[in-house]
């Protein structure tokens, strides 16, 4: 049966947008290029990143759903939804190459009356600067008049409740028939639909929100050194902050580093406070590595040879999310000085590091019981930190977690 969606990109953004597709009685297509990845999901196996269980899986096939790795089934949907990974180059910019490689390959299936959308974070004007000339030439059509063009930043938060239809979806297009397109298409997936003025402005949406991210959490950041420096207890300025009356739009929480966070994009490099805020939250792994062996030299104990246990290296609670996270930093720096690793985290079952593979503990109370020193990276709602605190040597919460008193806090 002809599928009406056609999902290129089966990543952070593309497969909760195919699970709400499906959700929705959309019959679905995902376009996987690898042969086996693709038979594999047909079968019911689910991806090994374990972003997706075999039970939702099994859901999303019994609805429709299907991976295709033959690019023939594109030239069969009434939309093309653009997902592909932007992660950053060498300079920081978003790397379109993949989005370059997903419209290249759309392109010469196209059909006349095809919704085209990018959901990939991308810096303004790429969609009609990038995407549409590919596009066009591959196709022989023209955007806005053969086919609809828009630009839908992503939004869901994985392990967010709600799902996409709690989370509403900005559009833009080239044209209006373009945004009325998408915004009839959206509408099967979420109850409220925000119109942006053009493609460029629904692009900014994500850059607006992924930065006011980087930059509220470069400030606690600054604000938890700034704070130890002078001795003083950030975790009680935050929560009298936070009793504020109004409270003042939200105060960040300071952690390992900016996990899980969309990269800042920074467009030419023009925007000073974002490359400021980049640069501290990348230097947060290395400050937790040199508090971490502060501690240790406090209590008589030297970096090298030391049993340290890491707990939660998924940056996300509750979720197998290791993508750009703290841990592998943290965890690298202290292999340096000679520390000897192991880890505990619920939703991970083996872990490496720089080729290596860190031996994985079966009992996050009984190894910190007996290691030199238990970092807390993520909080994981399975962990009792008032029996980890009375059970560990030494405990250093990265995330103020613990009570106070408890354990030293970032």
């Amino acid at each position: 049966m002809p599928a009406d969606l056609a999902v290129l990109g089966l990543g952070p953004l593309g497969l909760p947008a195919a699970q709400a597709a499906t959700a929705a009685g959309i019959c679905t297509v995902a376009f996987v290029p690898d042969a086996r990845i693709a038979a594999g999901l047909n079968a019911g196996r689910p991806p090994g990143d374990a972003s997706l269980s075999a039970s939702a899986l099994r859901r999303m096939l019994a609805g429709g759903f299907r991976a295709a790795h033959d690019p023939v089934v594109l030239g069969r949907v009434r939309t093309a939804l653009i997902c592909a990974p932007t992660p950053p180059d060498d300079r920081g910019a978003p790397d379109l190459n993949a989005v370059r490689e997903a419209a290249a390959t759309l392109a010469p299936r196209l059909r006349p009356r095809t919704l085209v959308v990018l959901e990939s974070t991308v810096p303004p004007g790429t969609t009609e600067g990038v995407l549409r000339p590919v596009l066009e030439r591959g196709s022989g059509l023209r955007a806005g008049r053969d086919f609809q063009l828009a630009h839908a930043p992503g939004r869901l938060d994985p392990g967010a409740t709600g799902g996409h239809a709690a989370s509403p979806r900005v559009i833009g297009g080239l044209t209006p028939d373009c945004v009325e397109a998408a915004a009839a298409f959206y509408g099967r997936l979420t109850d409220k639909v925000v119109r942006a003025r053009g493609l460029r402005e629904a692009e900014t949406v994500k850059v607006l929100e992924t930065n006011v991210q980087h930059v509220g959490m470069a400030l606690i950041n600054e604000m938890a050194m700034f704070c130890h420096e002078l001795g003083i207890d950030l975790w009680d300025v935050v929560r009298c902050a936070e009793a504020r009356s109004p409270a003042p739009g939200g105060i960040c929480r300071p952690g390992p580093g900016a996990a899980g966070l969309d990269a800042p994009v920074n467009p030419g490099n023009r925007l000073r406070l974002v490359g400021l805020a980049r640069e501290v939250n990348e230097r947060m792994p290395g400050y937790v590595t040199q508090r971490a062996t502060a501690l240790l030299n406090e209590h008589g104990k030297s970096a090298r040879g030391a049993h340290v246990l890491l707990l939660g290296v998924a940056h996300r609670p509750e979720l197998p999310a290791l993508e750009r996270g703290p841990a592998h930093e943290i965890a690298s720096r202290l292999l340096t000085l000679g520390a000897q690793l192991s880890f505990h985290d619920p939703c991970v079952s083996e872990w490496r590091v720089a080729g290596r593979r860190v031996p994985r503990a079966d009992s996050p109370y009984e190894s910190a019981a007996v290691a030199d020193l238990t970092l807390l990276l993520t909080h994981h709602g399975t962990y009792d930190l008032q029996g980890l605190a009375a059970k560990a040597q030494l405990l250093f919460d990265t995330r103020g977690a613990t009570p106070a008193g408890a354990a030293h806090r970032l």
